[in-house]
Protein backbone atom coordinates (compact mmCIF):
# COMPACT_ATOMS: atom_id res chain seq x y z
CA UNK A 1 0.00 0.00 0.00
CA UNK A 2 1.19 3.64 -0.82
CA UNK A 3 1.04 5.78 2.27
CA UNK A 4 1.84 9.19 0.42
CA UNK A 5 0.63 11.16 -2.65
CA UNK A 6 3.19 12.56 -5.71
CA UNK A 7 2.84 15.65 -3.56
CA UNK A 8 4.22 14.04 -0.78
CA UNK A 9 7.13 12.51 -2.10
CA UNK A 10 8.59 15.03 -3.69
CA UNK A 11 8.38 17.44 -0.05
CA UNK A 12 10.90 14.48 1.14
CA UNK A 13 12.93 14.02 -1.95
CA UNK A 14 13.17 17.90 -2.16
CA UNK A 15 14.16 17.57 1.29
CA UNK A 16 17.51 15.28 0.54
CA UNK A 17 18.08 18.06 -2.36
CA UNK A 18 18.01 20.68 -0.12
CA UNK A 19 20.25 18.67 2.85
CA UNK A 20 22.80 17.50 0.02
CA UNK A 21 23.80 21.14 -0.82
CA UNK A 22 25.95 21.12 2.20
CA UNK A 23 27.66 17.87 2.83
CA UNK A 24 29.37 15.21 0.90
CA UNK A 25 27.13 12.48 2.61
CA UNK A 26 24.04 11.05 0.74
CA UNK A 27 20.49 9.88 2.15
CA UNK A 28 18.14 7.51 1.08
CA UNK A 29 15.03 7.16 2.47
CA UNK A 30 12.64 4.56 2.19
CA UNK A 31 9.33 4.15 3.39
CA UNK A 32 8.23 0.58 4.15
CA UNK A 33 4.50 -0.66 5.14
CA UNK A 34 5.97 -3.18 7.54
CA UNK A 35 9.63 -5.13 8.02
CA UNK A 36 8.23 -8.45 8.15
CA UNK A 37 5.45 -10.63 8.09
CA UNK A 38 6.09 -12.56 11.12
CA UNK A 39 4.34 -15.96 10.26
CA UNK A 40 6.27 -17.10 13.43
CA UNK A 41 4.63 -15.30 15.92
CA UNK A 42 1.50 -16.38 14.39
CA UNK A 43 2.35 -19.77 14.60
CA UNK A 44 3.70 -19.56 18.27
CA UNK A 45 0.63 -17.93 19.77
CA UNK A 46 -1.94 -20.31 17.60
CA UNK A 47 0.54 -23.54 19.09
CA UNK A 48 0.03 -21.81 22.55
CA UNK A 49 -3.47 -20.97 22.86
CA UNK A 50 -3.96 -24.37 20.98
CA UNK A 51 -1.58 -26.54 24.00
CA UNK A 52 -3.69 -24.37 26.32
CA UNK A 53 -7.31 -25.13 25.62
CA UNK A 54 -5.87 -28.88 25.58
CA UNK A 55 -4.37 -28.61 28.43
CA UNK A 56 -7.61 -27.19 30.36
CA UNK A 57 -9.59 -29.63 28.96
CA UNK A 58 -7.35 -32.32 30.14
CA UNK A 59 -7.91 -31.05 33.81
CA UNK A 60 -11.69 -30.15 33.70
CA UNK A 61 -13.38 -32.05 31.15
CA UNK A 62 -17.29 -32.12 32.32
CA UNK A 63 -18.09 -28.96 31.12
CA UNK A 64 -16.78 -29.10 27.85
CA UNK A 65 -18.88 -32.74 27.27
CA UNK A 66 -21.93 -31.58 28.90
CA UNK A 67 -21.85 -28.48 26.71
CA UNK A 68 -21.24 -30.91 23.96
CA UNK A 69 -24.08 -33.30 24.96
CA UNK A 70 -26.37 -30.46 25.63
CA UNK A 71 -25.38 -29.07 22.04
CA UNK A 72 -26.79 -32.35 20.64
CA UNK A 73 -29.41 -33.28 22.13
CA UNK A 74 -28.98 -33.69 25.75
CA UNK A 75 -28.29 -36.98 26.06
CA UNK A 76 -25.34 -38.10 27.79
CA UNK A 77 -23.13 -41.05 27.64
CA UNK A 78 -20.27 -42.58 28.59
CA UNK A 79 -17.34 -41.02 26.84
CA UNK A 80 -14.78 -43.72 25.77
CA UNK A 81 -11.06 -43.29 26.31
CA UNK A 82 -10.77 -43.04 22.15
CA UNK A 83 -13.27 -40.49 22.66
CA UNK A 84 -11.86 -38.29 24.94
CA UNK A 85 -8.79 -38.19 22.85
CA UNK A 86 -10.65 -37.53 19.53
CA UNK A 87 -12.25 -34.77 21.58
CA UNK A 88 -9.20 -33.03 23.08
CA UNK A 89 -7.85 -32.94 19.75
CA UNK A 90 -10.24 -31.48 17.89
CA UNK A 91 -10.30 -28.98 21.02
CA UNK A 92 -6.84 -27.87 20.08
CA UNK A 93 -7.30 -28.09 16.35
CA UNK A 94 -10.43 -25.58 16.10
CA UNK A 95 -8.55 -23.15 18.73
CA UNK A 96 -4.88 -23.37 16.63
CA UNK A 97 -7.43 -22.59 13.67
CA UNK A 98 -9.30 -19.75 15.22
CA UNK A 99 -6.04 -18.34 16.79
CA UNK A 100 -4.61 -17.82 12.84
CA UNK A 101 -7.76 -16.57 11.44
CA UNK A 102 -8.25 -13.68 13.99
CA UNK A 103 -4.18 -13.10 13.52
CA UNK A 104 -4.97 -12.23 9.59
CA UNK A 105 -6.06 -8.93 10.79
CA UNK A 106 -3.54 -6.82 10.95
CA UNK A 107 -4.19 -4.84 14.11
CA UNK A 108 -4.73 -7.49 16.48
CA UNK A 109 -1.60 -9.44 14.72
CA UNK A 110 0.98 -6.62 15.21
CA UNK A 111 -0.57 -5.56 18.62
CA UNK A 112 0.20 -9.22 19.99
CA UNK A 113 3.75 -9.56 18.59
CA UNK A 114 6.29 -7.97 21.55
CA UNK A 115 8.05 -5.15 21.04
CA UNK A 116 11.59 -6.45 21.11
CA UNK A 117 10.38 -8.64 18.12
CA UNK A 118 9.59 -5.74 16.20
CA UNK A 119 12.77 -3.48 17.37
CA UNK A 120 14.74 -6.57 16.23
CA UNK A 121 13.50 -7.35 12.35
CA UNK A 122 13.02 -3.70 11.68
CA UNK A 123 16.44 -3.25 12.27
CA UNK A 124 17.31 -6.44 9.86
CA UNK A 125 14.97 -4.90 7.05
CA UNK A 126 16.56 -1.90 7.58
CA UNK A 127 20.51 -3.30 6.92
CA UNK A 128 19.24 -5.13 4.01
CA UNK A 129 17.99 -1.98 2.17
CA UNK A 130 21.11 0.07 3.73
CA UNK A 131 23.63 -2.51 2.19
CA UNK A 132 21.34 -3.21 -0.79
CA UNK A 133 20.76 0.94 -1.78
CA UNK A 134 23.28 3.00 -0.40
CA UNK A 135 26.28 1.18 1.69
CA UNK A 136 29.51 0.83 -0.51
CA UNK A 137 27.63 2.82 -3.14
CA UNK A 138 29.16 6.74 -3.07
CA UNK A 139 32.59 7.50 -3.46
CA UNK A 140 33.51 8.41 -0.30
CA UNK A 141 31.71 5.63 1.63
CA UNK A 142 28.91 8.19 2.96
CA UNK A 143 25.78 7.09 2.71
CA UNK A 144 23.05 7.20 5.00
CA UNK A 145 19.88 5.46 5.07
CA UNK A 146 16.82 6.99 6.40
CA UNK A 147 14.23 3.78 6.74
CA UNK A 148 10.35 4.07 8.13
CA UNK A 149 8.30 1.29 9.45
CA UNK A 150 4.63 2.15 9.11
CA UNK A 151 2.92 -1.15 10.77
CA UNK A 152 5.82 -1.34 13.48
CA UNK A 153 5.91 1.87 14.57
CA UNK A 154 9.54 1.64 14.16
CA UNK A 155 12.27 3.85 12.53
CA UNK A 156 15.93 2.96 11.72
CA UNK A 157 19.01 5.36 10.49
CA UNK A 158 22.00 3.12 9.36
CA UNK A 159 25.43 4.37 7.94
CA UNK A 160 28.42 3.84 6.17
CA UNK A 161 31.54 2.70 8.20
CA UNK A 162 33.03 5.57 8.01
CA UNK A 163 30.27 7.81 9.16
CA UNK A 164 29.31 5.90 11.84
CA UNK A 165 32.75 6.67 13.12
CA UNK A 166 32.38 9.57 13.82
CA UNK A 167 28.80 9.99 15.10
CA UNK A 168 27.90 8.38 18.35
CA UNK A 169 24.16 6.67 17.88
CA UNK A 170 22.66 8.43 20.53
CA UNK A 171 22.97 11.51 17.87
CA UNK A 172 21.75 9.93 15.04
CA UNK A 173 18.75 8.84 17.91
CA UNK A 174 18.26 12.78 18.73
CA UNK A 175 18.20 13.28 14.83
CA UNK A 176 14.69 10.95 14.82
CA UNK A 177 13.05 12.66 17.53
CA UNK A 178 11.47 15.68 16.04
CA UNK A 179 10.89 13.43 13.17
CA UNK A 180 9.04 10.78 15.12
CA UNK A 181 7.02 13.64 16.72
CA UNK A 182 5.72 14.95 12.91
CA UNK A 183 4.87 11.25 12.05
CA UNK A 184 2.94 10.01 15.09
CA UNK A 185 0.99 13.61 14.37
CA UNK A 186 0.11 12.44 11.39
CA UNK A 187 2.36 13.82 9.06
CA UNK A 188 4.74 11.50 7.69
CA UNK A 189 5.59 13.27 4.33
CA UNK A 190 6.54 16.03 6.87
CA UNK A 191 8.21 14.35 9.31
CA UNK A 192 10.51 12.67 6.74
CA UNK A 193 11.76 15.65 5.35
CA UNK A 194 12.62 16.77 9.24
CA UNK A 195 13.98 13.53 9.16
CA UNK A 196 16.08 14.29 6.57
CA UNK A 197 17.05 18.27 7.69
CA UNK A 198 18.19 16.69 11.08
CA UNK A 199 20.51 14.15 9.93
CA UNK A 200 21.70 16.64 7.22
CA UNK A 201 22.55 19.14 10.05
CA UNK A 202 24.95 16.11 11.05
CA UNK A 203 26.80 15.57 8.07
CA UNK A 204 27.32 18.66 6.88
CA UNK A 205 29.31 19.12 9.99
CA UNK A 206 31.29 15.82 10.06
CA UNK A 207 31.28 15.97 6.00
CA UNK A 208 30.96 19.30 4.46
CA UNK A 209 30.01 19.62 0.85
CA UNK A 210 33.41 20.15 -1.34
CA UNK A 211 33.66 21.46 -4.96
CA UNK A 212 34.23 17.82 -6.31
CA UNK A 213 30.95 16.00 -4.95
CA UNK A 214 28.74 14.50 -6.90
CA UNK A 215 25.06 13.14 -6.47
CA UNK A 216 25.25 9.18 -6.47
CA UNK A 217 22.16 8.27 -4.72
CA UNK A 218 18.57 9.09 -5.70
CA UNK A 219 17.07 11.62 -4.27
CA UNK A 220 13.12 10.61 -4.29
CA UNK A 221 11.86 8.91 -2.02
CA UNK A 222 11.19 4.80 -2.05
CA UNK A 223 7.79 2.98 -0.99
CA UNK A 224 8.26 -0.56 -0.72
Amino acid sequence: MSYLNEAEHKIVSDAVGEAEQSTSGEILTVLADRSDGYTDVVLVWAAALAFTAMSVFALFPQPFLDFYDGLFGGWGHEWTTGELASMTILLGLITFALTWAVQLWKPLRFALIPGPAKTARVHEQAIKHFKVGAERRTHGRTGVLIYLSMSEHRAEIIADEPIAVKVPAEVWGEAMAEMLDEIKAGRVAQGMAVGVRDVGFVLSEHFPRDGKDENELPDRLIEV
